[in-house]
């Protein structure tokens, strides 16, 4: 299957994605449906367990298939993908399972989405600093902004690989180079681009993205990379019966860790969920991500002029190839898009509704590679 086959064929698009029977769904940086190969793999594998063992029919080859094809995604080894299931958790195992030395400071961006926010706030109490990176714009953060606000004492700089409001993304390879060269971790919050758009973590020691927006999997079934040399310096404050040794489920005297990705994964994994995920990498590899990029690109680069023609404030409507994305967040002076947002809902379009700091609200479209020109075009003329 193809990208272009699937935007000109309408019943093989209402096959592989019946949310669109019915509605257009743009809200993708927020909740994806499933396609129906997810979820028909996740509801063969439920009626599976059904009869028996939920384990014995796929562990451990699901796990070690969903490192392998994380691994063909993100470009880097099997053995550096662990299934953690949330950004979240993710996260906060990078912050609270790295070793800190009291002076150190870390480089956050006070308006990334929460949970790449507070794990590493939390350090405060250990006498780390964090401090706060400043921007031009909302979420326009350039290697220069981050460079000049490092220094010998930095650690860590922890930011998103795109932001989940206003849509800019991150030139994380230039920012990752220049972080090596001063010997500074730094660790990315992938979920608003994995999947949308080729994501090598050459450039990166952590990375974290749950399957719930663009990699079009379940809820809680995500992916996590931890660099490989960074493995035995990353202990993680969870232990269990999957990541510390324990032959034949005895335990034993010694705290001995598994090496690789299995490190980090405490028990038994969300089945249902990696199921699912497997499903959705697979379909994702298939179309090539590189693909799904230039389609979401392609609509943007028309969407913007026209949501301005129409009188809307576009954030970073001027952005470059490089550092545009999936996301198109917009607002009119004046006018309530909470009701706009409401409207939208009414007519069976999906949108995202998002407030800044200040309150301006947002509407926030993030449309995926099987949703058409039509549909877009549809919401232009309800807005």
């Amino acid at each position: 299957m193809q990208i272009d086959e699937l935007q000109h064929n309408e019943e093989l698009r209402q096959h592989e994605f019946p949310v669109v029977k019915n509605k257009i769904f743009l809200g993708h940086a927020g909740d994806c449906p499933l396609p129906r190969r997810v979820a028909q793999a996740v509801a063969d594998y439920a009626w599976h367990a059904a009869a028996g063992d939920q384990e014995a029919a796929i562990w451990p080859q699901v796990v070690e298939e969903g490192r392998s094809l994380g691994a063909q995604l993100l470009s880097c080894a099997p053995e550096e993908v662990a299934l953690v299931g949330p950004t979240s958790l993710a996260l906060s195992l990078f912050a609270s399972g790295l070793k800190f030395r009291k002076g150190d400071n870390v480089l956050v961006y006070w308006d990334d989405y929460p949970s790449n926010v507070y794990p590493w706030l939390a350090l405060a109490g250990q006498g780390v600093q964090v401090r706060l990176l400043n921007t031009r714009g909302l979420g326009a953060i350039r290697p220069l902004d981050v460079l000049g606000q490092v220094d010998e004492q930095t650690r860590l700089v922890a930011l998103a690989s795109c932001h989940f409001v206003s849509g800019y993304r991150l030139d994380y390879a230039a920012i990752g180079a220049a972080l090596r060269e001063r010997n500074i971790l730094f660790c990315l919050d992938g979920i608003q681009t994995v999947g949308a758009f080729p994501m090598p973590v050459q450039p990166v020691d952590l990375l974290a993205a749950d399957a719930h927006k663009w990699l079009l999997g379940p809820c809680g079934a995500g992916l996590m990379f931890v660099k490989q040399d960074l493995q035995p310096h990353l202990n993680p404050p969870i232990y269990g019966w999957h990541n510390v040794r324990c032959p034949n489920f005895v335990t034993q005297e010694k705290i001995e860790f598994h090496p690789g990705a299995k490190k980090f994964e405490p028990g038994t994994q969300n089945l249902l969920g990696l199921v699912g995920l497997n499903a959705a990498l697979r379909l994702l590899l298939e179309l090539g991500v590189e693909n799904i990029a230039a389609d979401l690109l392609r609509k943007r680069a028309w969407l913007v002029p026209a949501l301005q023609a129409r009188g809307y404030v576009v954030l970073h409507a001027d952005a470059a190839p490089e550092n545009a994305s999936g996301i198109v967040t917009f607002f009119k002076p004046g006018a309530d898009m909470a009701a706009c947002h409401q409207r939208l809902q009414q007519a069976h379009i999906v949108t995202s509704l998002r407030a800044d700091r200040q309150g301006q609200r947002y509407l926030r479209l993030s449309p995926h590679f099987y949703n058409t020109d039509a549909e877009l075009h549809r919401v232009l003329e309800q807005l």
